[in-house]
C-alpha cells in the first residue's frame, strides 16, 4: 500500500453497451508554488483507458497546465515523475475538472495544497475535513504499524485499524447514500464494494442519475455489481477447471450432482485466512462425509512456494486447491483465467456456498454474512 497509486487511484474500466463518452472540454490549471522559483510539476490524471503524465515548468513560482477532460477525474500532483510513496510530501491528490482552475502549493507540503474550481475537489476536501479527527486519533497505531517488521504483528496492529475505518466509512457511506448526482459517490463506492452486499450496491447504483452511471468510475461500479451478483446466492457458480496444488486436474463440474462445495477464497498472506483455517478444518472433518467439499482458492499466484507453505503448516492439505489464476503482464493484470473475478470477490476471506445442482445458496465474508451464519446453514444441510 505504499507503493504510489499514480496508476491506481483510477483503474476506469470502458464497458460495451454503454453510450459514448462526452466530448472532450479543455480545463486548465493556474498554479502558484511556494519555496520554489524552477524547476517542473507533474500531472498525472486518466484519460480513457490509458494515464496521462504532463509536466508544467515552473517559471519565478508559477506553473500552468491545460489539456482536456470528458468529466472530473482524481489526479497526482508531484515534484517528481520518480516519487513511489504516499507519504512523500511532495506528492497529493485532486479532482480535477474540464474548467478553469486555480491552485497554490508549497514545495516539501504538497499535501496542503488549495485547489479552486472545482466543484468535485470541494466535496472531497470536506468530506476529508469530516474524516481528519478520526485520522489523527488514528495516527499513534499507524506509526506503530509503520515500525513494525514482523509480518504477523503487523497484521495484528493492522486489526486495530477496524475501528477507525469502520467510522470513517460510515461518513463515506452517507456520502454516496446522498449524493446521486456525485462524481464522487462512485470514485468512494469503488473503496467500499466489499462493504455491500449485491441487493444494497444495486440500490445505490439504481439511484444514481444518468450523467453519474455513465462515468467511467459509474461503469466501473456497475461491472463489479455484475461480478458480485454473478458470485451471489440465487446465481449458478461459474464453472472453473485448474491444475491443483498436486500437479492433478480439477473442475468444480466434477462436483455437480454429488456434493456440496465451499469454495474457500483465500492467501497465504491473508492472516484472518490463516486464523479460521481451524474452524473450517473442523466443519471439512464433520462434514466431509456427509457430502460437503471444500475447494481452497488462494491469492498466491506470485509466490506459489509461501501457498504450498501454508497448506502444509495449517494441515488443510485434506481439501483440494487452485490458484485463483491472476497473472501480471507488463501493463497490469491478465484476469482472463481468473477465478476471483467470476464470484465477485473484494476481500479475504470470502467463501461461496454451492449446493448440487451447481446454484450459489451461500456467501459469507466479503459482501455476505458471517461465519456463524455459514456454520448454521451447514447445519441445517447436513445435520
Amino acid at each position: 500500500m505504499k507503493k504510489l497509486l499514480l496508476y491506481g487511484l483510477a483503474a476506469f474500466l470502458s464497458l460495451p453497451g454503454f453510450a459514448q463518452e462526452s466530448k472532450p472540454l479543455d480545463f486548465s490549471i493556474k498554479g502558484k508554488i511556494i519555496n520554489k522559483k524552477t524547476g517542473y510539476i507533474y500531472l498525472f490524471y486518466p484519460v480513457g483507458e490509458a494515464y496521462k503524465i504532463d509536466s508544467a515548468a515552473i517559471h519565478n513560482g508559477y506553473f500552468l497546465f491545460k489539456g482536456k477532460l470528458t468529466e472530473p477525474v482524481i489526479a497526482s500532483f508531484a515534484a517528481s515523475k520518480n516519487i513511489n510513496s504516499i507519504d512523500d510530501p511532495n506528492i497529493a491528490s485532486a479532482f480535477i475538472t474540464p474548467a478553469t482552475m486555480e491552485m497554490t502549493i508549497s514545495h516539501g507540503a504538497f499535501k496542503q495544497m488549495v485547489l479552486k474550481g472545482s466543484v468535485s475537489n470541494d466535496e472531497y476536501e470536506a468530506l476529508n475535513q469530516q474524516k481528519a479527527f478520526i485520522k489523527k486519533e488514528m495516527e499513534p497505531v499507524l506509526a506503530a504499524y509503520k515500525k513494525e517488521k514482523d509480518h504477523e504483528k503487523a497484521a495484528a496492529i493492522r486489526e486495530q485499524f477496524e475501528p477507525f475505518n469502520a467510522r470513517m466509512d460510515k461518513i463515506d457511506q452517507a456520502f454516496i447514500s446522498s449524493h446521486p448526482d456525485s462524481y464522487l459517490s462512485p470514485y468512494l463506492m469503488r473503496f467500499k464494494m466489499n462493504a455491500f452486499p449485491v441487493l444494497q450496491a444495486k440500490a445505490i447504483y439504481n439511484k444514481w442519475t444518468e450523467k453519474i452511471k455513465e462515468s467511467k468510475s459509474g461503469k466501473e461500479i456497475y461491472r463489479e455489481i455484475l461480478e458480485l451478483e454473478s458470485g451471489s446466492p440465487g446465481s449458478m457458480a461459474k464453472v472453473f477447471a485448474k491444475s491443483d496444488i498436486n500437479g492433478e486436474q480439477l473442475s468444480l463440474a466434477d462436483f455437480k450432482g454429488k456434493k456440496y462445495v465451499l469454495v474457500d477464497f483465500w492467501a497465504s498472506w491473508c492472516v484472518p485466512c490463516r486464523k479460521g483455517n481451524p474452524h473450517l478444518l473442523s466443519l471439512y472433518n464433520k462434514y466431509q462425509t456427509k457430502g460437503l467439499e471444500i475447494i481452497g482458492v488462494s491469492d498466491d499466484d506470485g509466490s506459489p512456494e509461501a501457498w504450498k507453505k501454508a497448506v502444509a503448516q495449517d494441515n488443510i492439505a485434506v481439501w483440494r486447491h487452485v490458484l485463483r489464476g491472476l497473472k501480471r503482464t507488463p501493463s497490469g493484470y491478465d484476469t482472463s483465467d481468473d477465478i476471483s473475478s467470476g464470484y465477485g470477490i473484494h476481500s479475504l476471506p470470502t467463501k461461496i456456498l454451492i449446493d448440487k445442482n451447481g446454484m450459489i445458496i451461500g456467501r459469507y465474508g466479503g459482501n455476505g454474512e458471517d461465519d456463524g451464519a455459514m456454520d448454521k446453514k451447514l447445519a441445517e444441510i447436513f445435520n
